[in-house]
């Protein structure tokens, strides 16, 4: 009969117990987060904020103002310094009324007060010159503000308007406009219709607001330009 063979696990107390290799722990590498813009793009998107806000002035004050009509006016040609108020109408299509700086405004129209004087012709001259014309009061509510304006400092006497005569009695606006003589402002006992007293003046010491009084033309005085404002 055939033998069989047992088998057993045994254990030595004396066995070397398996070598334990130690690990060096993993070296962390240090996260390397890339740069996510270059260091000049801040200066570059600063630079075309202001490129964007100067746009944005151009676009709202200039180019606006540029073609507020589409010839300029002779008044656009002679001056580049203006003053702009948004006291229009309602219902205008444009939100800006401007004129020239020096020049008062009153409605639709601008106003020069000159400090120096010159005689008729001269004055209507260098009023023209400057795109305007020499004043043509069209209405009471005109004549009261003209008639305030005309007495603030500095004092002045006498202020050229645009009516004139060419023959006695035959009053007529530079402007062709037709001459009202019942809504006229002449002094008491003005027009006095001498041959040579043919154009007028608005006279500041008067109190009333019947200022107008005839004078001679190679009379020096001072002046009242008007042209119509620049809307935009």
């Amino acid at each position: 009969m055939a033998s069989e063979i047992t088998y057993a696990e045994v254990k030595f107390k004396n066995e070397s117990p398996a070598p334990v290799v130690k690990v060096p722990p993993e070296t962390k590498k240090p996260e390397h987060h890339p740069q996510k813009y270059p260091l000049w793009l801040p200066w570059s998107i600063s630079l075309l904020l202001l490129l964007v806000c100067f746009a944005l002035v151009v676009i709202l004050l200039v180019v606006p103002f540029c073609h507020s009509t589409d010839q300029p006016t002779a008044l656009q040609q002679q001056f580049s310094d203006w003053r702009c108020d948004s006291a229009v109408p309602q219902g205008t299509a444009r939100g800006w009324t401007c004129c020239p700086k020096g020049w008062r405004r009153f409605q639709r129209s601008c106003y020069f007060l000159s400090s120096d004087m010159m005689n008729w012709a001269e004055s209507e001259q260098n009023c023209t010159g400057m795109g305007s014309q020499l004043v043509v009061i069209n209405s009471n509510e005109e004549q009261v503000f003209l008639s305030m304006l005309i007495k603030q400092p500095p004092k002045r006497e006498n202020f050229y308007i645009g009516l004139f005569a060419e023959k006695v009695g035959k009053w007529q606006w530079v402007d062709k406009t037709p001459y009202n003589v019942t809504a006229a402002f002449w002094r008491k006992g003005e027009p006095s219709d001498y041959l040579d007293e043919n154009c007028t003046v608005m006279h500041v010491p008067e109190k009333s607001l019947n200022n107008w009084n005839d004078v001679k033309s190679d009379f020096m005085h001072h002046r009242i330009c008007e042209a119509a404002a620049v809307t935009v």
